[in-house]
């Protein structure tokens, strides 16, 4: 699934690509405002009577999009980075597949280092019982514990996890990039 979600990621980046010098901060409310120019941001591409592209901007999404996304300063993502710095790079991916999926496969994989930091770790999912599962008389009774069992395991993993570095996240905030202007791009 990762995959796929890496390929929507390049979709998306493509799509929006140049968005941050169409947002205006409008500070004459006591919370800051952003708007998002749609009419720039459909000229600058050269995609003004584009019907499907319209309908994404004038959308309930993209409108959480730009809310969420907008501000100058917070926590940047893969998105932010893609946006910004890997626009060439997916433009000239186009008209070569094993390129395209070898940029997916990295994509895909940073997607799994960013949602479990430590590989080390695994956590399985306990399903819950059943609606009255506690009312069977057939249920065993649950085992006894062995304590060193469980002792030698606790120090398998603090001896495994002495050698690992740290897990920790970056959720510093910093300045968006903005990327390369709009203009840039022509899209037919």
């Amino acid at each position: 699934d990762k995959e796929v979600r890496a390929i929507f990621l390049r979709l998306f980046a493509q799509l929006f690509q140049g968005y941050r010098s169409c947002l205006q901060l409008i500070r004459i409310h006591a919370e800051p405002v952003i708007h998002f120019h749609k009419a720039a941001f459909l000229g600058q591409r050269g995609l003004i009577e584009n019907d499907f592209l319209t309908k994404v901007l004038n959308g309930m999404a993209f409108a959480g999009f730009v809310s969420e996304r907008g501000p100058p300063f917070r926590t940047c993502d893969l998105f932010d980075e893609l946006v910004a710095f890997e626009v060439e790079r997916i433009k000239a991916e186009e008209g070569n597949p094993p390129k395209m999926m070898k940029h997916v496969r990295e994509l895909a994989e940073q997607l799994f280092k960013n949602e479990n930091p430590n590989p080390h770790i695994a956590f399985q999912k306990v399903p819950r019982p059943t609606e009255g599962s506690h009312l069977r008389v057939h249920i065993l009774p649950f085992p006894r514990i062995n304590e060193g069992r469980v002792q030698e395991l606790l120090q398998e993993g603090l001896a495994r996890s002495q050698g690992a570095p740290p897990a920790t996240r970056g959720d510093k905030k910093c300045v968006v990039p903005a990327g390369p202007p709009v203009g840039m791009f022509i899209f037919s």
